[in-house]
């Protein structure tokens, strides 16, 4: 049996501005914007290329401080491309880091390793990863 991560609550405080964030900046597709009511609005994006989509949303979302969320990572194939995208797009980003030794040498020396960082408007903290043979 498959179990699939599909979805992940990243709890913020203004709606309008982390889904200009991730929409805009980091090239997320809004896949819905659903306002139920007054109370209740759900946004669902998905970074390109993935099976996992966020929610951002007020009301119908799980109760968490904005910014709470801690350690969310994506993976590219090449770090110094995204780098210089997110950098493009006006995130504040990390310089590209090498964590660790590649425990599978390859042809690729980033691989495993090359990492980038930052954080969304809110301080939900991000990683982005280089691992090129999911590419």
């Amino acid at each position: 049996m498959n179990w699939t991560l599909e979805v992940v609550v990243v709890p913020v405080a203004d709606l309008d501005r982390a889904k200009e964030f991730y929409a805009d900046r980091l090239g997320f597709a809004v896949d819905h914007d659903t306002k139920i009511n007054d109370d209740v609005r759900i946004v669902q994006l998905t970074p390109p290329g993935s099976g996992c989509s966020i929610v951002i949303g007020k009301g119908a979302v799980p109760d968490m401080p904005p910014g709470s969320l801690k350690g969310l990572q994506l993976v590219v194939p090449d770090i110094a491309a995204a780098h210089a995208e997110l950098v493009k797009n006006g995130v504040t980003v990390s310089d590209v880091q090498v964590v660790g030794e590649n425990p599978r040498p390859t042809d690729h020396p980033l691989d495993n390793v090359g990492f980038v960082f930052f954080d969304d408007p809110d301080g939900n903290s991000w990683a982005v990863q280089q691992i090129s043979s999911r590419a």
